[in-house]
């Protein structure tokens, strides 16, 4: 897989796939309502709540050829909120900050809500 690259005048940056993934989760996790990340697994067929140092597993990172970042974001959330308002607060709150710290074009950002739990 690609990795997304920003040209300056003087040079060209280069940001792993796994940095966004670990920005993007560190952005989601802190959004109102998310309890944390999951990993879906395939095999078990149920949501897995991540660990705090695992975060980026509950999101992919996808290049465009021409250089546009798609991200696909996997969570749990709190039981009793509303999932489209958290929905677009992640949306948002990851579209401007990665853009920002980045500066990257972001084309698509996809929410994945695969658990609901009560916070402990």
């Amino acid at each position: 897989m690609a990795n997304a690259s920003v040209e300056f005048l003087k040079g060209n940056v280069s940001i792993d796939n796994e940095v966004i993934a670990q920005i993007c989760g560190i952005i989601t996790t802190s959004c109102y309502g998310v309890v944390g990340m999951a990993y879906s697994s395939k095999s078990k067929g149920i949501a897995s709540l991540l660990v705090k140092d695992k975060i980026s597993k509950g999101v992919d990172v996808f290049v465009s050829p021409d250089k546009k970042i798609s991200v696909d974001i996997h969570i749990i959330i709190e039981y009793g909120v509303n999932i489209q308002t958290i929905s677009d607060s992640i949306i948002n709150n990851v579209r401007y900050h990665l853009g920002y710290m980045t500066g990257l074009e972001i084309d698509r950002i996809n929410v994945y809500v695969d658990g609901a739990r009560v916070r402990e």
